[in-house]
């Protein structure tokens, strides 16, 4: 065997190596929630599919109001996503390609907030929510979230790199005024980076945990994973049950991966190709 296919081999051995390491907790999970409670603490672990998730899956209903607040997610993650896109995409168009007084003392400000630390934020924030009246309102998880540093960060860097002056210039020339340029120019060039940002933005809003479980007061109206959290505390720790509801609320990332992926990384091709 020669040394380059010992080298493919090699390769090939790491990276199915490194799937497999991947996807063994969301095996796991899968593996507890169609199994019981007694199987799980089992020595040794019982490592093959069981036939409980029926009864586990009457639990987790039975146990929580999963649709309400699985539609409280949707809501939420959606709305934020969107919001985002837009606001930080005007932010970075603004600061890769205008100068203007203050952008880059408005920069350094903006990169700066990198280093603060998310927990900070939460009784400033909880505060502000009580005086404008949104605690127990999904508003408070939407609006706070409506813009973020690490999107703006991102998208001023894609914006400087792939969108040519020369292109603007000639924009402007034509007689094109910013919202022309932003919608008929920088959205169409930056499509795989909003992509990036939409399922990265979808994500986080969907696991966010801290800040709902602070801003929801009212039990009964809760996003997916405070939810999940409440079957802790209704029937003790049960795994089954746990993970049952766990791999409920992954389905939907799973298909919205799965929606938007492909034409993700159909248009980072197609820039390549391009470029």
């Amino acid at each position: 065997m020669t040394t380059r296919r010992l080298r493919g081999l090699l390769l090939h051995v790491v990276l199915a190596g490194g799937t497999i390491l991947a996807l063994f907790p969301f095996y796991w999970m899968v593996v507890m929630a169609t199994n019981t409670n007694a199987d799980i603490y089992r020595f040794p672990p019982k490592l093959t599919f069981g036939s409980q998730l029926p009864a586990n899956l009457r639990n987790v209903f039975d146990s929580i109001d999963f649709f309400g607040s699985l539609l409280n997610t949707v809501i939420v993650a959606s709305a934020t996503t969107l919001l985002v896109l837009f606001f930080d995409s005007l932010a970075a168009f603004a600061f890769a390609k205008f100068d203007f007084p203050g952008r880059k003392v408005l920069f350094g400000v903006l990169i700066g907030t990198f280093f603060l630390p998310v927990g900070l934020a939460i009784i400033p924030g909880f505060v502000i929510m009580v005086e404008l009246g949104w605690v127990g309102s999904l508003k408070a998880l939407v609006v706070p979230a409506a813009a973020n540093a690490f999107g703006i960060f991102f998208l001023r860097q894609y914006i400087h790199n792939a969108v040519p002056d020369s292109v603007l210039d000639a924009a402007r020339l034509d007689g094109a005024g910013f919202f022309r340029q932003y919608f008929s120019l920088i959205v169409p060039i930056v499509r795989p980076g909003l992509a990036f940002l939409g399922i990265y933005t979808f994500i986080a809003s969907w696991n966010d945990f801290i800040w709902p479980l602070v801003v929801l007061v009212n039990p009964d109206q809760v996003t997916l994973q405070v939810a999940l959290q409440q079957l802790n505390s209704v029937h003790g720790l049960d795994y089954s049950r746990v993970m049952t509801g766990a791999l409920l609320s992954v389905i939907p990332l799973i298909a919205v991966f799965l929606l938007f992926a492909r034409n993700f990384v159909s248009d980072l091709a197609k820039g390549a190709v391009r470029e």
